[in-house]
């Protein structure tokens, strides 16, 4: 307990990041997924193992009930073997604003869940007592009939149908005791793939979130050539309205909310600057602190994972992460201290911009005089100016107003973005950088409602 308490103390600090830097360019290299992915086929066949795709479903997460209508279309495509495996709660330190994340999750799926085809209109979560007759069906229930049957019990359950429930739990049933088990067993088989929530895939050391990440576990499984037919139609896409280029004279305000040593916000910020570029926005960004300086902790198999995932998404979108230095510490503080007279001048995303490209491309220190310096010039402002403001604190109580703006719309982690009217009334809240497209959605509709 101690050398965790300390280890997370260290992971805040300036000193700790060589250690830090050597950790992110690791597990945000090509070299590192090109090993995994050999490391795991090699594994296979030397076992004669077929490609089993692992499935972990926990009945009360929103985006279960999303993924679980896409578990067997996955199956019908490809020559693979699914392996369900039923979850339970999560490991609280994965968790960091429990309450936020639980009305948001449920918020999100809510808005997404129709652009997936897929029916879910459910304001609450369940009762607890439906949630324990769902988890006793699916324990029963044999592995041949678990996707099938955990549909239908996903439907029953998200739209409060009891009496379907029961009928279902008259087939299938088991004891208290045997769901305990089956729950700390599957938790387990999660843990030790170093993962931490439901609704998501586990393919050959790789790890595919919800159906938003579906398409990465279709490409993989293309490249090894396990598509059954000769249709390469995708199994999971978007039903999307808005177009590409969007000009109006009516604009929306978009704020955005970034922090400096955010992956996924350096991976957002092309995505910004594309849609204050096509579409009629206000961009106004917010920073606030990284999750690390607002003493937050995050367990070693997550940061694995956002890493890994970062990385795959920057490719995806055609800003890969490169050669990273992070920024968090001294760094961080000094490149926030100008970023209000930087914004006041207009150049704030453009700044932010910047700073995000060094830290997580070109492998600069942001916290160098000399670099500030010369990035306050490239902005074409004065540094005589600007630099009055180096190493002052104006700048905390701006990212903690920026921060309490954010948590307010249920959002903790970065990047989030806020839209609202001309007259800053109807907020819409958004965390993630994978929602860009509901943003551009959201926009399209607002205007032309």
């Amino acid at each position: 307990m101690i050398l965790k308490a300390f280890m997370n103390f260290m992971s805040r600090r300036t000193i700790f990041a060589p250690v830090r830097n050597k950790v992110i360019n690791k597990y945000t290299s090509d070299e590192y997924v090109k090993g995994i992915r050999e490391e795991a086929e090699t594994e296979r066949k030397e076992e004669s193992k077929s490609h089993i795709v692992i499935y972990f479903h926990k009945v009360d997460d929103p985006y279960s009930a999303l993924t679980i209508e896409y578990v067997d279309k996955i199956a019908s495509v490809f020559n693979i073997v699914i392996k369900p495996v039923l979850v339970g709660e999560e490991n609280p330190e994965t968790v960091h604003e429990p309450t936020l994340y639980s009305e948001y999750c449920l918020t999100d799926v809510n808005r997404i869940a129709d652009y997936y085809g897929v029916s879910f209109s459910s304001k609450n979560y369940p009762e607890k007592s439906l949630v324990h007759i769902a988890n006793s069906i699916l324990a029963a229930v044999d592995e041949s009939e678990f996707i099938s049957t955990a549909r239908l019990v996903s439907k029953a359950l998200w739209n409060n149908e009891k009496k379907a429930l029961e009928e279902l739990s008259i087939k299938f049933t088991a004891d208290h005791d045997l769901v305990i088990k089956k729950l700390n067993q599957g938790n387990t088989i999660r843990n030790e793939k170093g993962y931490y929530f439901g609704s998501a895939f586990y393919y050959g050391k790789e790890l595919y979130w919800g159906v938003d990440r579906i398409h990465y576990l279709e490409a993989r499984l293309n490249e090894l050539g396990l598509r059954k037919g000769s249709t390469n139609d995708p199994v999971c896409i978007l039903n999307l309205k808005a177009p590409g280029k969007f000009e109006c004279e009516e604009k929306v305000n978009f704020y955005y909310y970034p922090s400096l040593n955010s992956p996924y916000t350096f991976v957002s910020a092309k995505g910004v600057k594309e849609l204050s570029d096509n579409y009629p926005i206000n961009l106004i960004t917010k920073p606030v602190l990284p999750m690390l300086m607002r003493k937050m902790t995050i367990p070693s198999h997550k940061v694995r994972y956002i890493l890994s995932d970062a990385a795959r998404e920057g490719v995806k979108k055609n800003n890969p992460i490169g050669n990273v230095y992070s920024p968090i510490g001294k760094p961080a503080r000094k490149a926030y201290s100008i970023f209000p007279i930087i914004d006041e001048a207009g150049k704030g995303f453009e700044y932010i911009n910047e700073l995000l490209q060094a830290s997580f491309y070109n492998g600069i220190n942001i916290g160098e005089d000399d670099y500030l310096k010369s990035t306050v010039e490239k902005l074409g402002l004065d540094w005589n100016i600007i630099s009055k403001k180096l190493g002052t604190n104006d700048w905390k109580k701006v990212l903690d107003d920026n921060l309490k703006d954010m948590y307010s719309g249920n959002c903790w982690g970065v990047p989030s973005f806020k839209i609202t009217d001309a007259n800053d009334e109807n907020p819409f809240y958004v965390w993630g950088q994978d929602r860009m497209w509901l943003l551009k959605e959201e926009i399209y509709r607002r205007i032309n409602s």
